[in-house]
């Protein structure tokens, strides 16, 4: 009998040792445009890390970096699905799926990053996370892609009127297509894993990214001229499928929260690296810089289209954004 009894007992000792084995096996899939080693792959690494931390690695995850899994909106369709877990993506395609988020994507809304921290990290931009579930997406916290610039292989833009006519490849965003026309570019909705060919082959002339985004996809390989127009700041969100929100424990919650909120802090600190040093890489990688733009004259281009982003976002609701010190 003290045998048997034994044997139950290893038996059951076994079979909980590995329920928790099989726990601690699930891998979430999270995925992001970017190469590896980019601003969002540190955001999603620390995300990662410190979620697997948190739940002593009953949760783990597997990047896939360089559009492995799609374009940014290819992958937000799978994270409402569920056949995806995680995308660490732009704000570019995501006013598709929840409207509201566009107002954040207005040319020259934001004066510095200062400013656009807090209006995403403060009352305004948390709306924005909450009006995510109701369009079938868990925003966790605000990451950041960064300020905008312009390049482009035919010629310097120095002001608005340079940009006249040179066929831009832009983000899925309709606000952002509009300020542009603005400056006389023709803009050219792209996915992003289409453009460094489109950029090679001369389909379009030029793009518009952040500085972290024009390093790590080396795009000076097929870019002569890099213009620091900061004509839109660029957030970008972690989202999770509310499939794997809807199984996670009130403590598990807070741990994946407050896991975004760190990736987030990472994410920010390396834009601020590739601001800092990235320019002179690109100048030493052979593209001609223009550091001082006439700023101005890309602000009076783009007022008229002001009138229309009042009328679509609300007059009150830009003046709130602009407000925040």
């Amino acid at each position: 009998m003290k045998i048997r009894h034994a044997l139950r007992a290893s038996l059951a000792a076994t079979l909980l040792a590995l329920a928790a084995g099989a726990g601690a096996q699930q891998v979430l899939k999270i995925g992001y445009t970017p190469a590896k080693d980019s601003h969002y792959w540190v955001g999603a690494t620390t995300f990662c890390d410190e979620v697997e931390k948190g739940t002593q690695g009953r949760y783990k995850c597997q990047h896939f970096p360089n559009s492995a899994l799609g374009g940014e909106r290819e992958m937000i369709e799978s994270v409402q699905l569920g056949t995806q877990d995680l995308v660490n993506t732009s704000t570019g395609p995501l006013g598709n799926f929840v409207p509201e988020t566009k107002v954040v994507d207005i040319p020259f809304l934001f004066r510095d990053y200062d400013h656009a921290r807090k209006v995403m990290d403060g009352p305004i931009g948390q709306d924005l996370l909450k009006k995510m579930q109701a369009r079938g997406l868990v925003g966790l916290a605000w990451t950041e892609n960064g300020f905008r610039h312009m390049t482009n292989s035919k010629r310097p833009i120095v002001q608005a009127g340079d940009a006249a006519g040179l066929k831009m490849r832009t983000m899925e965003n309709k606000v952002h297509m509009e300020g542009y026309k603005s400056f006389g570019l023709l803009p050219t909705p792209m996915a992003f894993p289409e453009l460094f060919t489109a950029l090679q082959q001369g389909t379009v002339d030029g793009q518009e990214n952040p500085i972290p985004v024009i390093l790590s996809s080396k795009f000076s390989q097929v870019q002569k001229h890099l213009s620091l127009t900061a004509h839109v700041y660029s957030p970008a969100v972690l989202i999770l499928s509310p499939k794997v929100w809807e199984k996670l424990s009130e403590d598990d919650r807070k741990i994946f929260l407050a896991a975004a909120k760190k990736a987030a802090d990472a994410q920010r600190r390396k834009v601020n690296d590739d601001e800092a040093n990235g320019i002179a890489q690109l100048k030493k990688d052979g593209m001609q810089v223009v550091e001082k733009v006439d700023g101005e004259s890309f602000r009076k281009a783009v007022a008229p289209a002001f009138a229309a982003f009042a009328k679509e976002f609300g007059a009150e609701r830009i003046a709130a954004i602009q407000a925040v010190r």
